[in-house]
């Protein structure tokens, strides 16, 4: 059956008509999708801080080696001797030398220790523990104290102030 021009030209209006609405519906379908995967990534980009921040404990079974015994080396003015001490790796016990740290006022330096826990060996970094606005002197300062004092987030862990 041959359709005259008018019926054939109807034909491609609504098959026109037809193609813009599938694309009308997809673009807003996409766009429900991209809206909806925005909202999941900033709800979960709203909670890493937090997990960001979690402290991670790993006991193992075996023990760390005897201390080895390093010479203490004479005082420095300004600075403690933090002496070395058996790291895990987390497939083996690695020594880490003692070195000088420079003093921080308002804090003592606890050494890193391993304890034996119910689940196994522990170990307890150490480092810099006190309270940043109390001074030598007993004092205690408003502020955060100088900048000296102020040790920047994840750095004392590491024993770097």
């Amino acid at each position: 059956m041959l359709l005259s021009g008018h019926n054939a030209q109807g034909m491609r209006r609504i098959a026109y008509v037809s193609f813009l609405l599938v694309v009308i519906t997809t673009s807003l379908i996409m766009r429900k999708i991209i809206f909806a995967s925005l909202i999941a990534i900033a709800s979960a980009a709203s909670v890493l801080p937090a997990v960001a921040q979690a402290q991670v404990s790993v006991s193992i079974n075996i023990g760390p080696p005897p201390l080895r015994v390093e010479p203490l080396p004479p005082p420095r003015h300004g600075y403690i001797w933090a002496p070395g001490y058996w790291d895990w790796n987390g497939h083996d016990h690695v020594w880490r030398e003692g070195r000088w740290m420079r003093e921080r006022s308002g804090y003592s330096y606890a050494q890193p220790v391993w304890r034996q826990g119910p689940n196994g060996w522990v170990l307890d970094r150490g480092g810099w523990r006190g309270n940043p606005h109390r001074h030598d002197d007993g004092e205690r300062r408003p502020g955060r104290g100088n900048d000296r004092d102020h040790c920047p987030p994840g750095h004392a862990k590491k024993g770097e102030c």
